[in-house]
This record gives C-alpha cells, sequence and structure tokens, in this order.
C-alpha cells in the first residue's frame, strides 16, 4: 500500500498524554473534487484536518502523523469521551455527500480504503466495533459518511461492527405480524444506545435530538430507510447491539 505524501496539513497539535489511540473515524470530503478537498485541509486558516484522504481512484493520501492529533471530529462523544481527536485516527473520503452530488463510493477508494483499515487496525490493535462514522460520534451535527457509504463491505472483511442479527434474524422478524411483536419503547431504545456509546446525554424521546440520534443509528446500521423513527427492524437492530456490546 503506497501513502502519497505531497501534502500536508498544518492543522494539528500534540494528542493527550495517556489517552489511548482506539478509534477509526470515517468521514466524506463534502466537496466537488479531491483537489479541492486536499487545499481545504491543508490551509491554516481553515483549522480542519484528517490524517488520510482517500481519492476516487483509491489514492491515499497521508496528511498529519498519527503521532499528532488532527482536528476532524471536532464536537463528538463516544462512550463518555468528549475528546475523540486525541484517541482516534480520521480519514476523509473524497465524496461530495449530500449537499452535492450525493453520489455512491466507488469500487478502487473502497478497496484502498479498507487497505488502509486493515493496516491500521492490526498497528495499533483498533478493534472492529471502533471503526465509527462522523455521524456516530457527533449524531446532532453530521451525517457522514452517509447512508450510501457501504458498511456492509467493511463487515464481510471483518473490518468494521455489524449486530449479528443483521444477517441472521432480521428477515425472520420482519415477517413477524405487526400485532404479534411487541416493540420496546423508545426510552429502553434511548438507554441501549447510550450504552453502545452513542452521545445520549440531555436527550428526550420527545424532542428532536432523539430523531437525530436514531436517524444516526440508522445511517450506520440501516441504510434502507433513514427515519428518525423506532420500527421493528430498528429495535431490532439496536437490541442486539446492545448485547453484543456486554459480551
Amino acid at each position: 500500500m503506497k501513502l502519497i505524501e505531497t501534502f500536508k496539513s498544518p492543522n494539528f497539535n500534540e494528542r493527550v498524554v495517556n489517552q489511548q489511540l482506539s478509534y477509526l473515524i470515517l468521514h466524506y470530503t463534502a466537496m466537488e473534487s479531491c483537489k479541492e478537498a486536499l487545499e481545504h485541509v491543508c490551509d491554516k486558516k481553515n483549522k480542519v484536518s484528517a490524517h488520510f484522504l482517500v481519492s476516487k481512484n483509491g489514492d491515499i493520501f497521508y496528511l498529519v502523523d498519527i503521532k499528532k492529533r488532527a482536528w476532524h471530529a471536532g464536537e463528538s462523544y463516544w462512550k463518555g469521551l468528549q475528546d475523540l481527536n486525541s484517541s482516534s485516527i480520521g480519514i476523509e473520503i473524497d465524496n461530495s455527500g449530500h449537499h452535492i452530488y450525493n453520489e455512491d463510493y466507488n469500487h478502487l477508494q473502497i478497496e484502498s480504503l479498507c487497505e488502509l483499515i486493515k493496516k491500521l487496525s492490526v498497528d495499533f490493535n483498533i478493534l472492529s466495533k471502533n471503526i465509527l462514522g462522523h455521524s456516530d460520534i457527533a449524531p446532532f451535527r453530521k451525517i457522514d459518511p452517509g447512508e450510501k457509504f457501504p458498511w456492509q463491505k467493511l463487515n464481510q472483511k471483518k473490518l468494521s461492527y455489524f449486530p449479528k442479527i443483521y444477517t441472521k434474524n432480521v428477515e425472520h422478524e420482519s415477517n413477524k405480524t405487526e400485532t404479534n411483536y411487541e416493540y420496546k419503547d423508545n426510552q429502553y431504545a434511548l438507554s441501549m444506545l447510550g450504552s453502545i456509546g452513542y452521545d445520549t446525554r440531555n436527550v428526550s424521546v420527545n424532542d428532536n435530538k432523539f430523531k437525530l440520534l436514531i436517524e444516526a443509528y440508522q445511517r450506520h446500521y440501516r441504510q434502507s430507510n433513514i427515519t428518525g423513527e423506532i420500527d421493528r427492524e430498528t429495535i431490532i437492530l439496536i437490541e442486539e447491539h446492545y448485547k453484543d456490546m456486554l459480551t
């Protein structure tokens, strides 16, 4: 795997001492071209960066030394951590995102991304459950890498986590009628999401933050239906996810 080091971002500082590097955070660039994205993260005045950027043709740009704290996560939260920049590696993926072309990710860049994730996971002992999207750690303000990101491809390569029930039991459960399936209430879902790692602080099941939280979960784990509402499949996935995190 070849890393391109012709672009370097000045936007970094030192990681917090004694904070373990445990997470990979995936982003999309939300810009029209890789060139524009590279120029943006390498401009000091923008105060944003990532350790890597994967282009559409599969090139991997190494922008910030992994030992340093790149500025990619912003205001974020996961499992009680509020400085995800210090405990994570940030990877930008060349994709215009929802607000421009909303294009699919292509095969070349996903293959390169998988190679990169595999290497980083081995080098830094990063668990598959700790490969997250920006929207997982900032669900109230971010939606990247979006519902078009192929999490299942990563899962097939054992590079990311999916609830076991996603491939084993959802079809069976979905065949049940509405009347003989017992829905768990929203408060139960909120509690489980907090245990999984999501930011549930000051979230009420009656407010818009709860809807954004459910959308973030669906954007990663139930991409076929991003509604922000608890339904049968979503609650099954959350419950199995919660159980898996206990083991």
